[in-house]
């Protein structure tokens, strides 16, 4: 009987699979022929499957972008920007979304150790940067045994130099680990989705209007009371937006 639930669940994701890529070619001829708005509520019922990938992510944007929909373009280049960030043709679109977006906010720029420690970081993901931790573990095992039962005083020195160098990249990648996975926890970035939204002074309706947005804007989500979001934008301002009027791009 197990055996029959496993070849059931099988069958089950293969055919799932066959028809998000059904899905997926339709929604590919209908952008082909102009169709941009059909072509959407096919890449949708594609990610409402549970599908997410790069290039779905990329063809919701390329036809958000089509129809003038400033927020969803951006949202959706974004998204395929987190699965591959060295994708040229995601961030060239998103270059050209981001044009049409009214607000100009600066931003400041990092410098220092601090801007070193965060794009040597920044280079790999924490997984990478655990195995990578994992692996120098394994070589410095490796040259202590060879140190240890190495009869020339030659092999022991370059051994136990050795040794001693992948312990210190040990503690090199996981400080680099750490430092990711702390990174990525305060990333909390959200587009703007209202065509224009009040940022508050405090989180009520009550307070003063610091500034506005207008969709398409990234900012940062800092932190959340009730209906309200506290962000901050590239250049270093911060206020209270309501939160219907974001959308978090970490939710996947």
């Amino acid at each position: 009987m197990r055996y029959f639930f496993y070849i059931l669940s099988f069958l089950l994701c293969f055919v799932s699979f066959s028809q998000n890529e059904t899905l997926f070619d339709e929604a590919n001829a209908l952008y082909n022929e102009g169709k941009y708005a059909e072509a959407i509520d096919k890449y949708t019922l594609v990610l409402e499957s549970g599908n997410h990938s790069a290039s779905l992510y990329f063809n919701l944007g390329n036809a958000n972008y089509k129809l003038n929909n400033i927020a969803p373009s951006i949202y959706y280049y974004e998204k395929a920007l987190q699965l591959a960030p060295n994708d040229t043709d995601i961030q060239n679109n998103i270059a050209f979304a981001r044009n049409m977006t009214i607000d100009a906010i600066d931003v400041v720029p990092e410098a220092g150790l601090s801007k070193l420690l965060k794009n040597t970081a920044n280079r790999f993901n924490f997984d990478t940067w655990a195995k990578l931790s994992i692996l120098s573990v394994f070589i410095a095992v490796v040259l202590f045994l060879i140190y240890y039962f190495a009869y020339s005083s030659a092999k022991k020195r370059l051994a136990f130099i050795g040794s001693l160098l992948s312990l210190f990249f040990v503690l090199v990648t996981l400080c680099f680990a750490f430092h990711k996975f702390n990174l990525d926890k305060k990333d909390r970035p959200a587009i703007v989705f209202a065509q224009e939204s009040k940022v508050k002074s405090e989180p009520n309706l009550r307070s003063e209007e610091s500034f506005r947005l207008h969709e398409g804007t990234k900012i940062q989500v800092l932190d959340t009371v009730g209906n309200w979001k506290k962000i901050k934008l590239s250049d270093g301002k911060t206020g209270w937006i309501a939160s219907e009027d974001i959308k978090m791009l970490n939710n996947f």
